[in-house]
């Protein structure tokens, strides 16, 4: 299992909120420059960047990200206000490692299929796309967690596996931002359902204990943000761990 460390971005000022709430914001004295290259420095060479206004359909952080994304040789896991397909292929042919997709997938009936025909056809759907599914009580949350799907948690990643997207990210939203434990039981639920799904887990994640857990139950890895900013996990952690696990990105 590998350790992706997260840097979400809101008024282009490093920040992490608590269960997704905008009201309740953390901001640190920190730029996300000197971020990334705090993470290179100490030999992490894949990261988690969210765009947190773009997230809610303000886009004035966009090309800030952009510009900073193209200036760093980190791979980049990016999402946030994604909403067409020339913006995934754009950010692909720019050099983004793997670009998340919401909300988009979510209201749009036809965009999943639609990018499964446009991306798949290039790469392997996985390698490129990974479906972002934030949850409450095993409900989907999109829009910044400010809107509920109708959409049963399982029937939606069955949909998404029989389209050939195999690679999701799931935040737990009654863990994120508190510190308080990774959401296992969720985790564990979605790889009983879909044993071969790789799953990138998010959320709560508050020490190397919680990501021992993490990896018993084969999640194929953690993004990982208050827990570095806050020193309950150092960055010399995440680098030791990654080394050993000796897993491919």
């Amino acid at each position: 299992m590998y350790i992706i460390p997260a840097i979400d971005i809101l008024n282009k000022k490093v920040v992490r909120l608590r269960e997704g709430d905008y009201q309740q914001v953390t901001e640190y004295e920190v730029t996300l420059e000197e971020m990334i290259e705090r993470y290179q420095s100490y030999g992490t060479n894949l990261i988690h960047i969210i765009d947190l206004n773009g997230a809610k359909n303000d886009f004035s952080n966009q090309q800030y990200l952009f510009d900073t994304i193209k200036k760093t040789d980190m791979l980049v896991q990016y999402g946030g206000g994604i909403r067409s397909i020339d913006k995934v292929k754009e950010l692909i042919d720019a050099g983004v490692h793997r670009v998340i997709i919401g909300t988009q997938a979510l209201t749009n009936p036809t965009f999943l299929k639609d990018l499964s025909k446009e991306i798949c056809g290039r790469d392997k759907c996985s390698d490129q796309v990974v479906i972002g599914i934030d949850v409450l009580d095993e409900v989907i949350k999109y829009s910044g967690w400010m809107e509920s799907s109708p959409i049963k948690l399982m029937d939606y990643v069955d949909k998404c596996l029989a389209l050939g997207f195999f690679r999701f990210l799931c935040t737990d939203i009654n863990k994120d931002g508190k510190l308080g434990g990774a959401g296992i039981d969720l985790y564990s639920k979605l790889l009983d359902h879909s044993p071969f799904i790789k799953l990138i887990a998010s959320g709560g994640v508050s020490s190397m204990n919680d990501i021992e857990q993490l990896s018993h139950i084969k999640v194929e890895s953690c993004v990982v943000g208050k827990a570095i900013y806050e020193g309950h996990i150092s960055i010399e952690d995440v680098k030791n761990w990654n080394l050993e696990s000796l897993i491919s990105i």
